[in-house]
């Protein structure tokens, strides 16, 4: 130690990491956005500072003028952080990547950057309540006019998308219901309309679907599912190859208003990618190992099962032409409406009551009274969220231990 007390550490030349470009997506996933500090640690470095400090006023001046590219307030970029978005965007394939402190905070900032008074928004109406809530109820009170549209029904996009339109918002697989949206088809009938298309990807993740390629302009995700995938924390993320929206609308929107992710969780989302795609696997093994299972209870406490990768599942073709498998959740409808429900829920065992989803432990809820409760009746109808819809997140346990369970609360 030197007589000041100030550890010195010998410089050191690391070897020049190749062009991530050069990496296949598995590689992408462990590797994405590492960089390192004077320390050569071996994991990525965690950087809990709010600031930066400056040699000079200068230096400071020149920083925040746009003349020095460097970090001045972790608000605006922290390098953790830019692990995490350069990681996301590698595995994304997007060419931008700004994360946020939750999914519903990336949900809000794409609309809200995009539309002010007198735009128009075209929506799937199958969409998470929260989701739902911003493009209903929020943003018709900024002058914005909303068009809720039945997902799978083209001939519904086709009317809707017949006069000029600011932004089309798209969940699929949708929540709870699983329905499935044509994005090439959607795509191309919201861009001959001047559209910019947003598609909440969170339950075919990055793994299984990439709608940039399939047409969209922007990707979100709440990273808080299966980006983590364990429960850990929350965080969201926006994606997008449109270097002029990137920039002028959404950069500068989470800049100013503040909705950013803590550096402490980004590291935990940053290596919850090193291993997101062995994860996804094993969900949707599971996942269709379940659901082929409760197919064999249909008419025997069970009315009817939904799942992408079922060959029964209404837009089953078009999910497997989108998807590279049927994800990990599941959608089963019990006959006796919710006292059956809420019966079979207290029954598991194994499996937990939770209204999160894409968690290594499997999860079960009750959309009509927790993730859509807040939904009018009419409008639960409208979606096929009936009384007796449960909505299963299938983890990484054994399969037969599952569906042990399942069929046991079954009985």
């Amino acid at each position: 130690m030197a007589d000041d007390a100030t550890p010195r550490f010998p410089a050191i030349d690391l070897p020049a990491a190749p062009s991530a470009d050069d990496w296949a997506p598995r590689t992408r996933m462990v590797r994405g956005g590492m960089t390192r500090s004077a320390f050569s640690e071996t994991s990525e470095a965690l950087y809990l500072n709010s600031g930066f400090v400056y040699g000079s006023a200068e230096e400071a001046e020149a920083s925040f003028n746009g003349e020095a590219d460097r970090y001045v307030y972790s608000r605006f970029r922290n390098p953790t952080i830019e692990v995490f978005e350069t990681r996301l965007a590698l595995v994304e394939g997007a060419k931008y990547c700004r994360a946020t402190s939750s999914g519903m905070a990336a949900v809000f900032a794409a609309l809200a950057c995009t539309v002010q008074a007198g735009d128009r928004v075209v929506a799937s109406r199958a969409l998470f309540g929260s989701c739902r809530h911003i493009i209903a109820e929020i943003l018709p009170t900024w002058g914005v006019e909303v068009e809720f549209v039945h997902g799978p029904d083209l001939a519904a996009w086709e009317g809707a998308l017949s006069k000029p339109t600011t932004a089309v918002f798209i969940e699929t697989p949708s929540n709870p219901t699983l329905e499935i949206i044509d994005l090439p088809r959607v795509c191309d009938l919201a861009h001959a309309a001047g559209a910019k298309v947003m598609v909440d990807n969170v339950f075919a993740t990055p793994i299984l679907q990439r709608p940039l390629t399939l047409g969209a302009d922007v990707v979100i995700y709440s990273a808080t599912k299966h980006i983590d995938g364990q429960g850990r924390c929350l965080g969201g993320a926006v994606l997008t190859d449109d270097e002029e929206w990137f920039t002028d609308r959404l950069a500068l929107f989470l800049r100013h208003t503040g909705p950013c992710l803590s550096p402490f969780n980004a590291w935990v989302l940053a290596k919850g990618l090193e291993t997101l795609d062995l994860r996804v696997d094993r969900h949707c093994a599971n996942a269709l190992d379940l659901a082929r299972f409760l197919e064999t209870r249909v008419g025997m406490g069970v009315a009817r099962v939904l799942y992408p990768g079922l060959a029964s599942h209404p837009q089953h073709d078009t999910a497997m032409r989108q998807m590279k498998a049927g994800g990990s959740i599941v959608a089963v409808e019990l006959e006796g409406g919710k006292d059956a429900a809420f019966a079979f829920l207290n029954a598991l065992r194994l499996i937990d009551i939770s209204n999160n989803l894409g968690d290594a432990k499997s999860l079960a809820c009750h959309p009509a009274t927790t993730t859509h409760a807040s939904l009018p009746d009419e409008e639960k109808a409208a979606q096929g969220l009936t009384p007796g819809l449960l909505r299963l997140s299938v983890g990484l346990e054994d399969a037969g231990d599952l569906i042990r369970d399942v069929e046991r609360a079954l009985g």
